[in-house]
């Protein structure tokens, strides 16, 4: 009689500043019935968000065997994670590059060895739920000065765990409640934008043209109705909103991806000074500019915008007034897509981008890079 069996991990980590308060989650599965029979969760104190992500596979692997020893010979486990750099590296399709990711990967591995078999698969963020719930629960306690504490175990689940299958493609179903609306829109043209250099954080000021184009996006949006309108800290998005002549909230958030080294530089300027560097940065959205933020943890910040949204504004309708790379990753999370689709997306200066995000799970993008408005203006570069 086979004793052979099948256990799924979810792994999940995250980091409040990365580096910053950082914890894990870890959910292991019976792939039989998809019920929930172990959870691990921790504080791991300051701690980038790769760091983190390690530490929820580390623990996950470490419940999968204590769950099933001395048999793990016997197991197999897929490893379910919206990491893609730890899912790819784990694969064997990525360098481990960075020095302290070295020996957390090696532990993995030598977890995974005492397996039949471990598959690693990546999963858009929104199917990692449980696990990323724990690992806000272990932040949430350590910021409070307590320990993080399993609840009850479950009761068994007859039916297996699935991802949400709801399709709105069409409109065909009706949803459980009106969706949270997102309207993005990117600021006006700078002198850097112009030059097509990269702007970053640097603080840059609207042109002449920049300030035309923000007039124009304000009247194409003076009659529609806004509940929240959110800004980026930096001066070209606050100018833009301003423009709307309504209040605004600055989210810091919003701002742009930091490019480190290469902030106001021009992308010949970077491909002669740091050859290597940005090839790098071009192969893997995993890898930061040198002294900058990598386009997933741009993408992860801004994820935690759309969270907060969804909790404390259900059903709102919400413009925020940002930069390409949070608004591309914006689009990638309501797509569930590739984080590679970073490269593939192209965004106007004072483009609208508007989402639909569901309560039971799925989104629908339902306009990318609208530059109607200002269709009559002459712009002059990016």
């Amino acid at each position: 009689m086979s004793t052979e069996r099948t256990l799924i991990v979810e792994a999940d980590g995250g980091s409040r500043g990365n580096p910053g308060p950082a914890g894990y989650g870890a959910v292991v599965r019976d792939a039989a019935s998809g019920r929930v029979i172990a959870e691990r969760a921790a504080s791991i104190g300051r701690a980038t968000n790769n760091v983190a992500e390690y530490s929820g596979l580390i623990a996950g692997l470490r419940a999968a065997a204590d769950l099933t020893a001395p048999s793990t010979g016997s197991v197999t486990v897929e490893v379910r994670m919206d990491s893609k750099l730890v899912v790819e590296q784990m694969s064997g399709r990525w360098k481990i590059k960075h020095p302290s990711m070295r020996p957390l990967a090696e532990e993995a591995a030598g977890l995974a060895r005492d397996f039949a078999a471990v598959r690693y698969r990546w999963i858009p963020r929104e199917r990692n739920g449980d696990a990323d719930r724990l690992a806000n629960e272990a932040m949430d306690a350590a910021a409070a000065g307590r320990t993080w504490e399993p609840t009850e175990p479950q009761s068994p689940d007859p039916e297996p765990h699935r991802a949400p299958t709801t399709n709105r493609l069409s409109g065909w179903m009706a949803p459980p409640a009106p969706p949270t609306t997102t309207v993005l829109l990117r600021h006006g043209q700078t002198p850097l934008s112009v030059e097509k250099r990269f702007s970053g954080t640097i603080e840059a000021s609207l042109t002449d043209l920049g300030l035309e184009q923000a007039a124009a996006a304000a009247r194409r949006l003076r009659d529609e109705p806004f509940d929240l309108i959110l800004s980026s800290p930096l001066k070209r998005a606050r100018q833009t909103a301003e423009a709307l002549g309504r209040d605004y909230t600055v989210e810091d958030d919003l701002r742009e991806s930091s490019f480190g080294a290469w902030e106001g530089m021009t992308f010949a300027e970077v491909r002669e000074r740091f050859p290597d560097d940005l090839d790098a940065w071009l192969a893997d959205p995993a890898v930061p500019p040198p002294g900058g933020e990598s386009l997933l943890d741009t993408v992860a910040r801004v994820g935690r915008v759309r969270d907060r949204l969804l909790a404390e504004h259900p059903s709102a309708r919400v413009l925020m007034v940002s930069h390409v790379t949070p608004i591309k990753g914006l689009t990638q999370l309501a797509l569930a897509a590739e984080p590679t689709v970073l490269y593939r997306l192209h965004l106007d200066l004072v483009a609208l981008t508007t989402i639909d995000w569901y309560s039971d799970g799925p989104a629908v993008l339902r306009g990318f890079n609208d530059t109607h408005h200002v269709a009559h203006l002459t712009t002059a570069g990016e």
